[in-house]
């Protein structure tokens, strides 16, 4: 169980953050450098090198976006232009891509920073360059909530790239993409002008994920435990019921992925906040404010819970919470993690996720005694990210981030000679993330404008 100081609080985190952001900047310009954009997108390192690794390309918004990240923290223009000129030159494709369940990784991660920094000011950016970031985005959105399936009783999910019976856990992350274009007037437009509200997607297919992916303690099975989360929930198309749990990329389907559970914790508390930004009368069709938030906080609160009670105490949790060889690790959620050991891996990168999840949860609840404790257990976790052994200071490796796991049940992690288990190597979304909660913090600590994937303030105050 996460062990965290009563106090802990960001300007703990300072020199940490300033040595993780030196450090990040050599990685990102070593990544331009020396990465060949026409292998495809990079995806994950070995022996320190970055690889693409053609499954689909969901990773190549994180590369250019990290740079934009970069400069949000350092305001190095130098970054700015990278990811802008990345951005425009590179990422065109992915607006219109059909067959990923990806867009709120990709084009968020990109277009939307851009977006959002020159809403802030903090890019000059013409009004003309201001309307193609908007358009890109509502694109995006509409094309990633083209990908519906419609389920009994007015349900549905944007499924994922198995086919239209698959509802992955992780795609609640995406729904960020549904979120901007929606907040910048864009509706989806089906067959014979049908006009589909992006808004009622993103919350059919949040209410889907809570009720299926996400579990509460209630015997829906034998392996009923609270907060454990399914990453791929399974449906009959015929008629539109689901069927059964499942997992791509953790250990089983009774087990929890925590990558997965990590992005259901993020991805839930991201649209509490967002729809705090939406009137009252765009929720009563739902049943009002406090329905959709009620099934919204149940699930973050749950998930959250869960991360807390089964990862050491230093906050970075091993691949999946049932995999098979944890046992021979003793009492392991009593100390802090060991991405050294020849049983189980640990992963980074789902660490990097909660953390933000984590404080963002806990600053939506307040000062109370559950806020305080979300609060503290990101600050943890992040903490512990920002060190040895997860923050890399080798020149040679190009990952800023170390212990990420990709696909264990694939094979696809490099386990070094003379080990029995992958480490040491890095991710394209860890190293974005550790980054993005950096910068969360980081904004809180400098007081500055509160981190929001959508662009906050007036557009016509420019």
């Amino acid at each position: 169980m996460i062990h965290s100081p009563i106090n802990l609080c960001p300007e703990d985190l300072r020199a940490d953050l300033n040595r993780m952001w030196d450090r990040s900047a050599r990685c990102i310009e070593a990544i331009e450098r020396e990465f060949d954009p026409d292998a495809g997108a990079p995806v994950f390192t070995v022996d320190g090198r970055y690889t693409a690794r053609g499954w689909t390309e969901w990773t190549q918004g994180f590369q250019y976006g990290a740079a934009l990240l970069q400069f949000d923290a350092t305001s190095e223009t130098r970054f700015l232009e990278i990811g802008r000129r990345r951005t425009i030159e590179r990422m065109a494709p992915h607006l219109t891509h059909f067959g990923v369940h990806d867009h709120g990784f990709n084009n968020v991660s990109t277009y939307g920073h851009l977006l959002r920094l020159a809403w802030e000011r903090r890019l000059d950016a013409s009004d003309w360059e201001i309307r193609f970031y908007e358009l890109a985005l509502k694109v995006s959105g509409a094309v990633q909530a083209r990908r519906w399936t419609t389920l009994r009783d007015g349900m549905g999910y944007i499924y994922s790239f198995n086919g239209p019976h698959s509802l992955f856990a992780d795609t609640i992350r995406s729904l960020r993409a549904l979120a901007v274009s929606h907040l910048l007037g864009h509706v989806y437009c089906g067959e014979n002008d049908e006009r589909v509200s992006l808004l009622e997607r993103l919350i059919r297919h949040a209410e889907a994920t809570a009720r299926w992916s996400v579990y509460y303690g209630e015997g829906r099975d034998a392996y009923d435990v609270r907060g454990r989360v399914a990453h791929e929930s399974i449906f009959n198309l015929n008629d539109g019921r689901y069927r059964c749990p499942n997992s791509q990329q953790g250990y089983s389907p009774f087990s929890t992925w925590t990558r997965g559970l990590a992005w259901v914790m993020l991805g839930f508390a991201e649209q509490l906040e967002f729809l705090t930004t939406r009137p009252e009368g765009e929720l009563e069709s739902f049943g009002g404010r406090a329905a959709v938030e009620r099934f919204l906080r149940r699930a973050a609160e749950a998930t959250c819970d869960f991360y807390i009670e089964n990862t050491p105490t230093d906050g970075v949790p091993y691949w999946d919470t049932g995999a098979p060889n944890l046992h021979r690790l003793g009492d392991y959620l009593n100390r802090p993690s060991d991405p050294f050991n020849d049983w189980e891996p640990v992963d980074s990168s789902a660490a990097a996720i909660a953390a933000q999840a984590l404080l963002r949860f806990g600053h939506i609840l307040g000062e109370n005694d559950a806020g305080r404790r979300y609060w503290q257990a990101g600050l943890t976790t992040l903490r512990a990210l920002l060190n040895e052994p997860y923050l890399n200071h080798d020149d040679r490796h190009q990952g800023l981030l170390l212990h990420s796991i990709y696909h264990r049940p694939n094979g696809w992690d490099r386990i070094p000679p003379g080990a029995r288990s992958p480490r040491g190597e890095s991710s394209m979304w860890g190293d974005y993330h550790v980054r993005e909660a950096a910068l969360y913090v980081q904004r809180l600590m400098d007081d500055r404008p509160y981190l929001t994937f959508w662009p906050s303030g007036k557009q016509d105050e420019r």
